[in-house]
């Protein structure tokens, strides 16, 4: 829903220190009844295509899923989004080292109360875990980027880590790859494989 796209850029820039009427309007307008803060664009990717998976239009349904540009910034999203601002419903997905930053800055919004969901390591690392090595690795070679994982296995620093570490480590390492495979790994679930904090934060709004 492009109207939904337009709300998300409007509520980035009033974080960013714009004005607020925008995303005020548009709130009213869809209207949006709740936001899902995430830290980067490859959590958007997987949310999103978990949802399409199970039938659901998160934007018709008045959910915002937005990324956020890092952990630190939940404060200020939860006060523009949460009660202190347009009062929307929040939930959002963090790793387990940024747990804090999400627990403060829900608290200083006033939206203590609302759920989040925590990933032991982050997001990518619970996917290969619940696809297993072997799955991902074929994923990686239907993609065409068999060769490229191969060469950054036989980086020096690579070969003492396990392959699930390697993994996860290449997901990350060129520009893209990871908002990539945010939903293609999302999209080779099973249903019943869904990691418990992504299929939790799908079920809560």
């Amino acid at each position: 829903m492009a109207d939904m796209g337009a709300f998300r850029d409007a509520v980035v820039a009033w974080a960013a220190g714009g004005p607020g009427d925008p995303a005020r309007e548009l709130a009213a307008r869809l209207p949006v009844r709740a936001a899902v803060l995430l830290e980067g664009p490859s959590d958007v990717a997987a949310v999103d295509a978990l949802a399409s998976s199970r039938g659901r239009d998160l934007a018709a349904e008045g959910v915002c899923v937005l990324p956020m540009g890092g952990a630190m910034s939940v404060g200020r999203f939860a006060g523009l989004l949460g009660p202190p601002g347009l009062d929307l419903s929040l939930t959002g997905l963090c790793d387990e080292r940024e747990r804090s930053y999400y627990a403060r800055g829900l608290e200083r919004a006033g939206a203590a109360q609302q759920e989040f969901f925590v990933c032991t390591a982050d997001l990518e690392d619970e996917l290969i875990r619940a696809l297993g090595v072997t799955r991902v690795e074929e994923l990686v070679r239907a993609e065409g980027d068999l060769r490229a994982l191969q060469t950054f296995q036989n980086q020096p620093a690579q070969r003492s880590r396990t392959s699930q570490q390697q993994l996860r480590r290449f997901l990350g390492t060129t520009s893209g790859r990871k908002i990539h495979y945010g939903r293609v790994l999302v999209e080779a679930l099973e249903p019943d494989r869904v990691p418990a904090p992504l299929d939790g934060l799908l079920t809560s709004v």
